[in-house]
């Protein structure tokens, strides 16, 4: 079964919300994403407050400064499981791929207002 590297720093790390999107808990990697800092969002979606628990999530904004970065874990998902993800996020968010500090290739949700230019047509390729 092929899969996806996903990339998460927020509430996709939470036990309850993997159970809730994919019926499964998932093992995955730590890595850094650089150039990037975590905002906050405030969440109005009634569906995504009511997995997560929280009405304030983190979202990735993209600075471009080498010193910002971004803690988080990669995993690996199912062409199905990254659909549910896709349908999990908010629409302030978009999903493009991204390069670690490891050096590895993931997906990542993003701020859709502050991507990097040349990560901007990434999102042309997402599901």
């Amino acid at each position: 079964m092929s899969t996806e590297p996903l990339f998460s720093y927020g509430t996709l790390q939470l036990e309850s919300v993997q159970l809730a999107t994919y019926g499964r808990l998932l093992n995955g990697t730590p890595d850094v994403l650089p150039g990037y800092v975590a905002r906050t969002l405030h969440l109005d979606d009634e569906l995504v407050i009511a997995v997560s628990g929280l009405t304030q999530h983190a979202m990735a904004s993209f600075t471009g400064d080498a010193s910002d970065k971004i803690v988080g874990t990669v995993f690996a998902l199912t062409t199905q499981e990254l659909a549910n993800t896709d349908d999990y996020e908010v629409s302030e968010l978009t999903r493009i791929m991204v390069q670690l500090r490891s050096g590895a290739r993931a997906w990542a949700y993003v701020d859709t207002q502050h991507q990097s230019a040349d990560q901007e047509d990434s999102d042309d390729d997402a599901a």
